[in-house]
């Protein structure tokens, strides 16, 4: 179905300068009562001026559900984001964390082998001074 445009000097608007004025307003007091849906496009025109404001406010309301829907996604992607990053530097610190210990536990093996041959030297010290304490007592005697 098509419609025509309304012209501008139709009654069923309301202006200032006799209808002719840029800033029309449709007043539906003034546009004629439809009672046959096969009445004249003239008739259909006050509706068709409702139904296109009204589609054209469903669509900007809408629109506007969209732009908050996307708006929401970005700012969750933007989280998303900055979780992945802040994940991957704990575990550049963990990392960090893991070597600083592996060196430590190497660290504390070497000091720990040095530990055993001092205590084997000093077993062997202490066996040999006992040796020297039953020389002494047995020179003293």
């Amino acid at each position: 179905m098509k419609y025509k445009a309304k012209s501008i000097h139709q009654t069923n608007y309301v202006g200032h300068n006799k209808g002719r004025s840029a800033a029309l307003v449709f007043d539906p007091s003034r546009a004629p009562s439809v009672t046959n849906r096969n009445m004249a496009s003239a008739d259909s025109q006050p509706r068709f001026g409702q139904s296109v404001k009204g589609l054209l406010s469903d669509k900007v309301g809408s629109c506007g559900g969209d732009v908050i829907a996307l708006t929401r996604q970005v700012l969750k992607g933007s989280r998303s984001q900055e979780l992945l990053g802040q994940a991957a530097r704990n575990m550049v610190i963990q990392e960090d964390a893991i070597l600083h210990s592996e060196d430590s536990l190497r660290k504390m093996s070497i000091i720990t082998t040095h530990l055993q041959y001092q205590q084997e030297a000093i077993q062997k010290n202490v066996e040999h001074s006992k040796n020297l304490q039953d020389q002494l007592r047995h020179l003293l005697k």
